[in-house]
C-alpha cells in the first residue's frame, strides 16, 4: 500500500539535530563526494540512498556488535541497524537541502508474534507534492529495496492481517522511543532485546 501524505512545512525536515548531524564534516564530505557524479536532485537522492543501503552493512546482517545512532557515527563506523541507517540517509539528503523525514513500520512474524518497529526515510523531491518512502536497510536474500522517487519499494510490505502497520506520521527527528533504545544499548544483542514493538 502506498502512503501519500500532504506536504507539511518542509523547514523542519531540513534541520540538524544530535542524531541527524548533517553539519558534521564527515557527513558534508560524504555528501560532496556523492554529489560530484549527480546531475540533479533525483540522481543525488538515488546515489545517497544506494550508498547508505550498500556501503553501510546492517549490523544484524554483518554480526557487528556496535550500536550507532548519530548519522556521522553511522557513516564513520560503517555500521547500524535500520534506524541508524535512516538517520544517515536523512542527514545526507538534508545536507543537500532535500527535505527528509523519518517514518516507521510495525512488522511481525508470519503468525503475528514478535512485533518490532522498522525505520525508513521519506524524501520530498523537487516538484513532488507527496513524500516518497525509501528503505535503506540493506538488501539480502528475500529483501530487495530500491530507490523509488514517486512511491516506495521498501524491504517489506506490511500485512495488516498479521498486525503490521505503516505509520503515516513523518517525523522531523527520531521517535523518542527509538532514540532511547539506541542510546541505552551497550551492544547490538542488548538492542535486539529492547527494540520497541509499537509507537
Amino acid at each position: 500500500m502506498e502512503l501519500i501524505q500532504e506536504v507539511p512545512e518542509p523547514a523542519a525536515y531540513l534541520a540538524a539535530d544530535e542524531s541527524i548531524d548533517h553539519g558534521h564534516p564527515l557527513v558534508r564530505e560524504t555528501a560532496a563526494r556523492l554529489r560530484r557524479d549527480a546531475t540533479d536532485a533525483y540522481s543525488y537522492a538515488k546515489a545517497a540512498f544506494e550508498w547508505v543501503r550498500d556501503a553501510i552493512p546492517h549490523s544484524n546482517d554483518s554480526g557487528d556488535p556496535r550500536v550507532t545512532w548519530r548519522a556521522s557515527d553511522v557513516i564513520g563506523q560503517r555500521t547500524g541497524i535500520c534506524y541508524a541507517k535512516s538517520h544517515a540517509l536523512a542527514a545526507l539528503l538534508r545536507a543537500e537541502s532535500l527535505p527528509a523525514a523519518l517514518c516507521y513500520q510495525r512488522l511481525a512474524d508470519d503468525d503475528g508474534t514478535h512485533p518490532v518497529i522498522h525505520g525508513l526515510v521519506a524524501v520530498l523531491l523537487p516538484g513532488q507534492r507527496s513524500w516518497a518512502r525509501q528503505d535503506a536497510r540493506g538488501n539480502k536474500p528475500g529483501v530487495d529495496a530500491q530507490f523509488c522517487p514517486d512511491g516506495s519499494r521498501t524491504a517489506w510490505t506490511v500485512r495488516p492481517e498479521h498486525g503490521e502497520v505503516d505509520y503515516p506520521t513523518l517525523y522531523a527527528a527520531p521517535h523518542p522511543a527509538v532514540l532511547a533504545v539506541l542510546r541505552a544499548a551497550p551492544d547490538r544483542p542488548h538492542l535486539a532485546r529492547t527494540l520497541p514493538a509499537a509507537l
